[in-house]
């Protein structure tokens, strides 16, 4: 029976491991079955105002199936390459991992290590290829199960599935059907690696594009960028760091939006409210409309600090005056 560690943290991983679990039998997904002998994962951190320890999704789904869980750290350090290679593990498997790995820990099993990557790659490699794809006006995306080398998502690629972006997709959205997808993908491919059916393609390295960590600073809203660009930074940071204004000292979350694109652009400056109505199944409902550097952003939903969020009908009825206000 093949010995197999799982390495993830985040959602994106939970559907894979829970579909691994799952398909372990032998005659479910390999002739021979397979036992995942430990899970992977990072160190416990507080979160929260009250900085208590809240254990990642893939943790707590370890833990309620029964999986050990092991949280050593970095595997830069040697002790912890060595606790790895007790385990004796004929394959790895990654999913947002959080972790680049040392050569050492990827010569360990024989099967290598595969990672599941949630993007076409080579395009999007590195931290945040689901909103890199919105942010990109992207029409498609997908998953990429590769063979994970010293670099960041450098790896040969030896299985792909692609998906629609809707036209209203957040990265929250698009992180469950790719979540979904790349468990799919990973059981599809796992006996066609196994059983020498799978060729390694090496990436085209000049067609590739990398992505960057995504910082609470990236939300803040540039008034003077067309309001589409806009539109997809509003999606693309749903549901972190979320996009942000501030309007009379006040943080002001924008949580849905829609762009309004208007040839000539809007004679009103960038940033500055008014107010509109919308009819829509549910009747007829007052919405923000955002004066943009290209057309308007027809805002839906929001959240001033210290507040709920709310529709911005029901917002306007409390802060009736933020119309004729600019935003910064």
């Amino acid at each position: 029976m093949i010995r197999i560690i799982y390495m993830g943290t985040p959602f994106f991983a939970v559907p894979a491991l829970e579909a691994l679990i799952q398909g372990s039998a032998p005659g479910s997904v390999l002739p021979e079955g397979y036992e995942i002998v430990t899970v992977i994962t990072r160190t416990d951190k507080p979160s929260g105002r009250a900085q208590e320890i809240v254990y990642a999704p893939v943790k707590q789904v370890a833990l309620a199936h029964g999986l050990p869980v092991w949280q050593p750290g970095s595997f830069k350090k040697v002790e912890n390459q060595e606790a790895l290679a007790a385990y004796q593990a004929d394959l790895f498997i990654v999913a947002a991992f959080g972790q680049i790995l040392p050569q050492a820990v990827l010569d360990l099993p024989r099967y290598g290590t595969l990672n599941i990557h949630a993007s076409l790659l080579p395009k999007y490699r590195g931290s945040s290829p689901i909103s890199e794809a919105i942010l990109q006006g992207e029409i498609e995306t997908g998953v990429t199960i590769m063979l994970i080398d010293a670099g960041i998502d450098t790896g040969p690629i030896l299985f792909k599935r692609t998906v629609p972006i809707a036209e209203r997709e957040t990265t929250a959205s698009l992180t469950t059907k790719l979540a979904n997808l790349g468990a799919s993908a990973l059981l599809e491919a796992l006996p066609l690696w196994i059983q020498g059916r799978l060729t390694p393609e090496p990436q085209d390295h000049t067609q590739a594009s990398y992505t960057r960590m995504i910082k609470k600073e990236d939300g803040r809203i540039d008034w003077s960028r067309p309001a589409e660009i806009l539109d997809r930074e509003i999606r693309a940071y749903t549901p972190w760091p979320n996009a942000y204004t501030t309007w009379r000292g006040k943080l002001l979350k924008i949580l849905s939006a829609y762009p309004l694109p208007s040839s000539p652009p809007d004679a009103d400056q960038p940033g500055k409210v008014s107010l509109d109505t919308r009819t829509g199944v549910g009747g007829t409902q007052k919405v923000l409309r955002i004066a943009t550097g290209q057309g308007s952003l027809m805002v839906e939903r929001v959240q001033l600090e210290g507040r709920k969020a709310m529709c911005t009908d029901e917002f306007v009825r409390g802060y009736a005056s933020i119309v004729g206000d600019v935003l910064k």
